[in-house]
């Protein structure tokens, strides 16, 4: 199979200015990180602008402007299912990675596509333990994600860590912590054109054409803790249901 040569990271946008810096410099700071580590790996961003109308388009663009591994990808679609795609299909299509090496066309196998959130911070050690589980024959790594308990109410926090203890082998899915081999994604059909739960749809593929899926506690990407969702059935939208639910059942 080989050792991971390129690393593609995808971060899909909807009107997400107060959190796109934060979660821009967190990945430039893991792509660093990487590439510091391993400076023979090319390293890819690509920004997929959804129909933004608010001012996440010039926080992209600057960024942009900062740091050669970012694209921007302005599109319409509503729909984080399609913007993950649409970002992933132009990384493989060699529009994406490192200007100076655009030219050369890899293998697959050897490409980790690495998949987060505009509201979410990664850690620094994101895409580099990621690359570390794929040289170990990991085709996919599922990571933890934590609410953000800045401006969160705590009782809503205590219930969403009830629901979800973190640790090795959890049973979690989050596009916000999403990582998958280019073969394997390709295999597994890719993300779907859905509004949501296009991640969980995508893993369940993964399963059930036998692809290695590693799930880990190790690259814990921190979210926002808003009820306020973005997507139809997304992560805001359950922390809303979570907060609304009796009390009895997160009584211990």
């Amino acid at each position: 199979m080989g050792r991971i040569e390129q690393v593609a990271a995808v971060i899909p946008v909807h009107n997400e200015e107060p959190h796109l810096a934060r979660a821009l410099a967190a990945l430039s700071s893991a792509a660093d990180a990487l590439q510091q580590s391993q400076p023979e790996i090319d390293v890819a961003i690509v920004v997929v602008l959804d129909a933004c109308t608010d001012g996440s388009g010039t926080v992209a663009a600057r960024f942009a402007a900062a740091d050669g591994r970012i694209t921007l990808l302005p599109v319409v679609f509503r729909s984080v299912g399609r913007s993950r795609r649409a970002g992933i299909n132009l990384l493989l299509a060699g529009r994406g990675p490192d200007r100076a090496r655009a030219g050369r066309v890899l293998a697959t196998e050897r490409v980790w596509l690495a998949n987060t959130d505009a509201d979410s911070c990664v850690p620094d050690n994101w895409l580099l333990r990621q690359v570390e589980l794929a040289d170990r024959g990991a085709d996919a790594v599922l990571g933890t994600v934590e609410p953000d308990p800045a401006g969160m109410d705590g009782e809503l926090l205590r219930r969403w860590h009830v629901r979800h203890p973190l640790g090795e082998d959890h049973p979690h899915v989050y596009g916000a912590n999403f990582g998958v081999r280019a073969s394997a994604y390709i295999g597994a059909g890719g993300f779907p054109c859905q509004p949501s739960h296009e991640d969980r749809v995508l893993a369940a593929q993964l399963r059930r054409n036998g692809y290695r899926i590693t799930s880990t506690d190790a690259v814990r990407v921190v979210t926002s803790g808003r009820t306020e969702a973005r997507a139809p059935q997304g992560f805001g939208a359950y922390l809303l249901a979570l907060g609304m639910e009796s009390a009895v059942a997160f009584e211990r």
